[in-house]
């Protein structure tokens, strides 16, 4: 009879409850095993889990799995990325601590996460928020100051003055603070960053060994560090003592630059605009653009915005003055924060300058179809071409120009041939309370000093009141800031500033190497065993911070000798979002579909099942309830077939000779989906066709017939089942433990170390094959023969067939083509 859903529950308990018991999934550091690492991108406990959370998870835990199967030594922790804005946020909402709201939060996401079932080595576990991992933030952190990895400088932020504190750009709602409605204003602001650009070469170049990263990531890193080969000129300005630096990958343009912009966080616009008629309004367009984000700012499909500050440059190559703007599609994160505009040539420049009415002049024209009068100009022409309107470098190709230009211009001390990157330095300072204290001191005799190793941790104090206003929380509390100079033993005060989230999780696969170490951020001789991460799984959304951060640290550690790989992630699967009604499922929509609903009724192995059938990992999926139907109908039919078909031989199973076609048959599809199963996990993942396949078999399995008393048949029958149950046991773990060891009495520990199904090439082959055969392109009957036979006896075969030699004989054939075990066409 079908299992009910109460057999779910009994089962799904009983399983977790062995496997935790038993310790089944802990792993320890054993070189004599080959090892496997799978790590999914660690969650924010934000309490219940969603579907976002079980689908990642249980692609790794299929994963994990298998790998067991095959032998592997596999390590598959599990932790949470703890710290953060939301905490603060919920805690000043419900009026309560962010520690209290953060752990009560991880007890809950892990009961969720036990229901699943998945393989976790929980003694592992740990959430950032420990003061045992946040002592190693701070270590790491010391570490780079020591080498002059992490500094402080000065720089702009959301400031918003009722509250007191900083805004990330998506607390900025229509220039106003989101919790006050305060407008929102720039303030300077010390702040630590750190030296990522130092390893910006190496990040680039160490992309190339990611062959197993998707192509997108890669190219999305690649863009964001950013390295362009150009010329830096000097703009001389107009009657003042300054100079503006202006990068540019285009120097065949420079003799079409008609204006300058600047970034309007740019330090030389306050300066040069003080004094001028346009200061006001420059101003005023500096605090406006502050609040834009950076993507909506390079957005191609918004109005580009900018102001004149009452300035002109001069364009070495012509002497011309020019104006100066600051403009909105202008970042201080990539060149010099300022560029040359050229509007004939470059498209958000000429939408510009029409919108300005600012001059625009060809440099660049298609000998094969010139382009006529300026005033005739609808968009800016992008395309090669030859030198126009640019002195002695008239009818060169602009291509061959750029380098004669750039050499000819470092020669006249114009401007000098420069690389660029896109990439900055790493801002890590947050004035909020639930982060990891950045572990510096103030003295007034001895400066900047670091806090002492052996005086790690600097623990968040607890006795703090969360309002969300007046500054940084930690600057409140006057017995967490006083101190005594760990130089001179004078009075000092602690940094109050704490740190950015991602630093917590740009190392956090290596401490799971050793998490439980007092001495050490992780011992040297696990790191060797289990780094680097052979499977890390994670959604797009991290494919450039987070990632980029955790090959810094990587590469960082690599450099201070922990470990000897310089990259942290071997392959990388960034899994799809789930949709319902082709939206992603989000509360504020109303569309989601609560996970522990779907357990309560249809159990773990199911939603499973459904999860990886539904779609291939990295694609969307569709939310579909007839799916999840479908995939517990499957359940209860092969749990059905071990409980009528499976029988338990106190004899040993005899090898049983294949008799007839029904036995061969049955082996074959036994073996097809050895192999196929097999492949879906090395060769992609694709595990929607793995599933299908086992339905295949499933299906052999009931046509397979088996006369009363016969122990050998039987026997035949009994391998196609453990087969089946076997390769269904990485993707359905608790029902297929409980078929195997209660139902079927296999005496093996678990069944997540029984050794993975072989298949036979041999077996896959089949006796006769159907091959379609054509007569001028269309089916004119069927032939049934042994594969490979020759063309000569295929010929004959085929004029024998009556279908066939009705439209074809022998003397009218012009063409007889073969395509192997598959078709015939013939052309009469």
């Amino acid at each position: 009879m079908p299992y009910t859903t109460n057999d779910i529950r009994n089962i799904e308990k009983r399983w977790q409850k062995y496997w935790e018991d038993e310790n089944t999934f802990c792993v320890v550091t054993d070189p004599s095993k080959p090892k496997y690492y799978v790590l999914e991108m660690f969650p924010y406990p934000s309490g219940k889990i969603h579907m976002g959370h079980v689908r990642n998870y249980t692609i790794a835990d299929v994963i994990a799995r298998y790998k067991m199967m095959r032998g592997f030594n596999v390590l598959h922790p599990i932790g949470y990325d703890a710290f953060g804005q939301p905490a603060e946020n919920a805690a000043i909402k419900n009026k309560t601590n962010p520690a209290e709201w953060t752990y009560r939060c991880i007890t809950q996401m892990h009961d969720e996460l036990k229901k699943m079932g998945f393989s976790y080595d929980w003694g592992r576990e740990f959430a950032t928020c420990d003061a045992e991992y946040y002592k190693w933030n701070q270590w790491i952190f010391i570490k780079m100051f020591e080498r002059g990895l992490a500094y402080k400088k000065a720089s702009s932020v959301n400031w918003c003055p009722d509250c007191e504190t900083t805004l990330a750009n998506e607390e900025v709602i229509n220039g106003a603070c989101w919790r006050c409605s305060t407008t929102v204003v720039q303030k300077d602001l010390e702040q630590w960053y750190l030296k990522i650009t130092q390893y910006a070469p190496s990040l680039l170049e160490d992309l190339k060994k990611l062959e197993q990263w998707p192509l997108r990531v890669r190219t999305m890193q690649e863009n964001w560090i950013g390295k362009s080969y150009g010329v830096e000129i000097s703009f001389k300005v107009k009657d003042f003592a300054q100079t503006i630096s202006v990068f540019t990958t285009r120097p065949d343009t420079i003799f079409g630059a008609t204006y300058v912009v600047l970034a309007p966080e740019h330090p030389l616009v306050k300066k040069l605009s003080a004094g001028t008629p346009q200061e006001k309004g420059a101003l005023e367009f500096i605090n406006k653009t502050a609040n834009k984000s950076k993507s909506l700012r390079m957005s191609g499909d918004q109005r580009k915005e900018g102001v004149f500050i009452g300035r002109h440059a001069v364009n070495p190559v012509n002497n011309e003055a020019i104006p100066i703007f600051i403009g909105d599609y202008v970042l201080m994160d990539y060149g010099t924060g300022a560029i040359m505009a050229v509007p004939a040539h470059d498209q958000r420049d000429f939408e510009f300058a029409k919108h300005h009415e600012l001059p625009v002049r060809i440099v660049i024209d298609d000998p094969k179809n010139p382009l006529g009068p300026v005033e005739d100009l609808k968009q800016a022409y992008e395309e090669e071409g030859a030198l126009v309107n640019s002195g002695e470098f008239n009818s060169i190709p602009n291509e061959e120009a750029k380098k004669k230009i750039a050499e000819w211009m470092q020669g006249k001390h114009y401007g000098r041939l420069s690389i660029q990157w896109r990439l900055r330095d790493w801002l890590i300072s947050r004035q909020r309370y639930w982060g990891t204290p950045i572990p510096m001191i103030y003295c007034p005799a001895c400066g900047v000093v670091p806090v002492p190793y052996h005086q790690l941790p600097v623990e968040l104090p607890k006795d703090v009141k969360i309002t969300g206003e007046g500054g940084s929380p930690l600057a409140r509390v006057r017995t967490f800031v006083e101190c005594a100079c760990p130089k001179c033993g004078k009075p000092a005060r602690r940094e109050t500033d704490t740190m950015a989230t991602f630093f917590d999780s740009s190392w956090y696969f290596l401490r799971f190497c050793s998490p439980r170490d007092n001495e050490e951020i992780f011992d040297k001789k696990d790191a060797r065993y289990w780094m680097p991460v052979d499977q890390y799984i994670g959604g797009i959304e991290h494919a450039i911070l987070h990632l980029l951060y955790a090959r810094f640290f990587t590469k960082f550690f690599k450099d201070l000798g922990l470990i000897e790989v310089d990259e942290p992630f071997t392959r990388l699967l960034t899994q799809g979002m789930v949709l319902k009604n082709n939206e992603v499922m989000s509360k504020s929509r109303g569309n989601t579909v609560d996970p522990d609903e779907v357990l309560s009724q249809y159990g773990a192995d199911t939603l499973r099942l459904f999860i990886l059938f539904a779609a291939p990992p990295e694609d969307q999926l569709e939310w579909n309830d007839s799916g999840l139907e479908g995939a517990w109908r499957f359940l209860n039919r092969v749990y059905q077939m071990v409980e009528k078909r499976f029988v338990i031989s106190s004899e040993a199973a005899k090898k049983f000779q294949s008799r007839d076609d029904t036995d061969r048959e049955l082996e074959r599809e036994r073996n097809t989906a050895v192999k196929k199963v097999t492949q879906s996990f090395e060769e992609g993942y694709k595990f929607n066709t793995a599933i299908s396949h086992l339905m295949v078999l499933a299906n052999a399995i009931d046509k397979y017939k088996v006369e009363p008393n016969s122990l050998a048949r039987q026997n035949f029958l009994n391998q196609a089942i453990e087969t089946l149950v076997l390769l269904l046991s990485p993707f359905a773990p608790h029902v297929c433990e409980e078929m195997w060891r209660q139902m079927m009495g296999k005496s093996d520990a678990t069944i997540a170390r029984v050794p993975w199904p072989d298949f036979d090439e041999k077996a896959l082959k089949t006796d006769t094959i159907m091959m379609a055969v054509q007569v001028n392109g269309r089916v004119r009957g069927q032939i049934q023969v042994t594969p490979d036979l020759s063309e000569v006896e295929l010929r004959k075969i085929c004029l024998a067939n009556p279908s066939v030699a009705k439209y074809a004989n022998d003397a009218a054939i012009k063409k007889f083509i073969v395509v192997p075990n598959k078709l015939v066409s013939i052309v009469v």
